[in-house]
């Protein structure tokens, strides 16, 4: 069968984020992705911008340039669209694409809010699309599924998480990102890193039966750091750095069976947590036992090096047992950022080669439509803190 053809949009010198580079390139050119993939295009600002990332990143001399999605769009010859921009960029990148009948890729957040994810997607489930919510497919999910649906621990009883964004500082901002305050951009870590959690979670424990949230604005001003880390100036912030959601999940029976009433309690604060603890701390409490995760100071999705815990107490015999997890071979040869990006890729290419037909179990991927799920429950949050937002803007 013929390589997927990929367009990339977002691989640049001289990017802000450098995720295309770091997450999706590597795999697009490793052996392994390469049975599957050829990459085919770039898409930047402009041509010439487009010119200088295939030149800095030594790509081969066929692959096309552009500066105009709709030109990216009318190439017969891409048959999937990657965008890996700015959230307020990907509407406007990749509408075109996906009008002309492509395959998308998107990273997270899908949208800067419900209104254009509706309008994008015009009410519809795209089957021949990709959304980067990877955490559901990272080796630690699928092994936190693997004990569950065993029944180590139990009917599930309730959830806790105490969540930190361990990756930037508490009163600060680089200045490339100071797009980071502006809530309307609809990229911050707020939404992308809960975004990315809620998600892993909810895929481990299904959905809200119904929720309630609250937030808070700690820090409304918080300083601008230039290259070298010296303070610039500051900007005044309407993201929220703190967030306590609690609901009661769906009852369900099966593999993972889900007690009626089970409540999940998330919390997440912007900024490093207390010196020594852990980045996350995720329990789930059952009949038999409770399951407790760990995350050092990186997040599961995307960074992977600290050390990951995942350990079993046992209800009866009060031991606590310690659950290893592991990487496949082909993935261990891929950069740790592209792992389970690779796994989405993966996933997607399995499902083209078998016709577009069925999805085996335990193959799915997200797609555009559970990006919308999550930018639904985003929209109830933001509502339930400041009701009047959606009119302001």
């Amino acid at each position: 069968m013929p390589p997927i053809r990929v367009a990339l949009i977002g691989l640049s010198s001289s990017a802000k984020v450098t995720w295309a580079a770091d997450a999706h390139l590597p795999y697009l050119l490793s052996p392994t992705g390469q049975k599957h993939y050829l990459l085919t295009a770039l898409l930047n600002s402009s041509a010439t911008a487009a010119e200088a990332a295939k030149h800095h990143f030594k790509l081969p001399s066929s692959i096309k340039t552009y500066g105009d999605p709709a030109a990216l769009a009318a190439d017969p010859a891409i048959d999937l669209v990657v965008c890996c921009t700015r959230v307020d960029v990907h509407f406007r990148t990749i509408e075109p694409s996906l009008r002309a009948g492509k395959a998308i890729f998107v990273e997270w957040p899908l949208t800067e809010s419900l209104a254009r994810a509706v309008e994008l997607t015009r009410g519809e489930k795209l089957r021949d699309s990709i959304v980067g919510l990877q955490g559901r497919v990272s080796p630690i999910t699928l092994r936190i599924k693997e004990i569950l649906a065993t029944g180590t621990i139990g009917k599930v009883l309730s959830s806790n998480v105490r969540s930190f964004g361990s990756m930037l500082p508490r009163d600060s901002l680089p200045e490339a990102l100071t797009y980071f305050a502006d809530r309307k951009v609809g990229g911050n870590p707020m939404n992308i890193e809960n975004g990315h959690t809620l998600d892993y979670i909810h895929e481990v424990l299904g959905e809200f039966e119904r929720f309630s949230s609250r937030m808070q604005i700690q820090r409304p001003t918080v300083k601008i750091l230039d290259a070298q880390g010296k303070e610039e100036g500051t900007v005044e912030t309407d993201v929220p750095d703190l967030l306590a959601i609690h609901g009661a999940l769906k009852q369900r029976d099966g593999r993972m069976p889900v007690a009626k009433g089970a409540l999940l309690s998330v919390t997440f604060r912007h900024g490093p947590p207390f010196k020594g603890d852990p980045a996350l701390t995720w329990s789930i409490n059952g009949e038999k036992g409770e399951l407790l995760v760990t995350i050092g100071d990186q997040y599961l999705h995307s960074h992977t090096i600290e050390p990951i815990g995942i350990k079993v107490h046992d209800h009866a015999s009060d031991e606590v047992k310690d659950f290893t997890w592991e990487w496949q071979g082909w993935q261990e040869e891929l950069p740790m950022r592209a792992r389970i990006i690779a796994e989405l890729y993966e996933r997607y290419a399995e499902w083209v080669e078998g016709g577009k037909e069925i999805v085996k179990e335990g193959r799915e991927w997200p797609r555009v439509e559970d990006a919308v799920v999550r930018i639904e429950q985003f929209d109830r949050i933001y509502k339930q803190f400041d009701p009047d937002w959606e009119e302001r803007t």
